[in-house]
């Protein structure tokens, strides 16, 4: 029998700690637990803050880790020395696109402005039937409430269905997070439509 679990997890999160200490715990779980499960873990290849953080403690306990970073990137977000892959294009749509080409489902961890912009994106080509991959947000001590507030106010709003909710799946234990992508309905087919965007 297959495995449930995705065989590449794409993160997304900061190239800063954060306030809370507890975020960075979340995110050394969360590489180690890729790595125990044998998933390869996809992110965009920074060796500072939590994206370092996932992808250390991935390659600890023996994980394959594939960072995809611009060229422009690499010496501000100090581009991790010690991947198993590292892709580097020329644009910030190329890093997602290759992001996404590269990984089963999607995390979000907490993050700032480029890890809300690599959320909706994946988030907009789910609602317009580009693919159908899980996407999950772990929402550590509650960073990602504001954001669970402003997608229900879109909803109710009018300028999304209500279905496009199921889009994407708040947890705030990490135990749940391959239980729920498992559990996550996925559409055959639908990976190959990103050659429309």
């Amino acid at each position: 029998m297959p495995s449930p679990n995705p065989a590449s997890l794409c993160v997304f999160c900061g190239a800063r700690f954060g306030a809370d200490p507890a975020t960075r715990d979340t995110a050394v779980r969360l590489g180690a637990l890729l790595a125990r499960e044998g998933i390869t873990l996809v992110y965009g290849g920074g060796g500072v803050g939590l994206m370092g953080l996932v992808a250390n403690a991935a390659l600890s306990g023996g994980a394959n880790v594939i960072g995809v970073i611009p060229n422009f990137l690499l010496q501000r977000e100090a581009g991790h020395p010690a991947l198993s892959e590292t892709v580097v294009v020329e644009t910030m749509h190329e890093r997602k696109l290759q992001m996404f080409e590269r990984s089963d489902a999607f995390v979000v961890l907490p993050g700032g402005i480029g890890t809300l912009e690599e959320f909706f994106e994946v988030l907009s080509w789910r609602t317009l039937g580009l693919h159908s991959k899980p996407i999950v947000i772990v929402d550590q001590g509650g960073y990602w409430q504001p954001l669970a507030a402003l997608l229900r106010g879109v909803v109710e709003g009018g300028f999304a269905e209500r279905t496009h909710l199921d889009h994407v799946a708040f947890i705030s234990d990490l135990d749940d997070l391959l239980p729920t992508i498992a559990a996550m309905p996925r559409s055959a087919g639908f990976e190959k439509r990103l050659d429309r965007v």
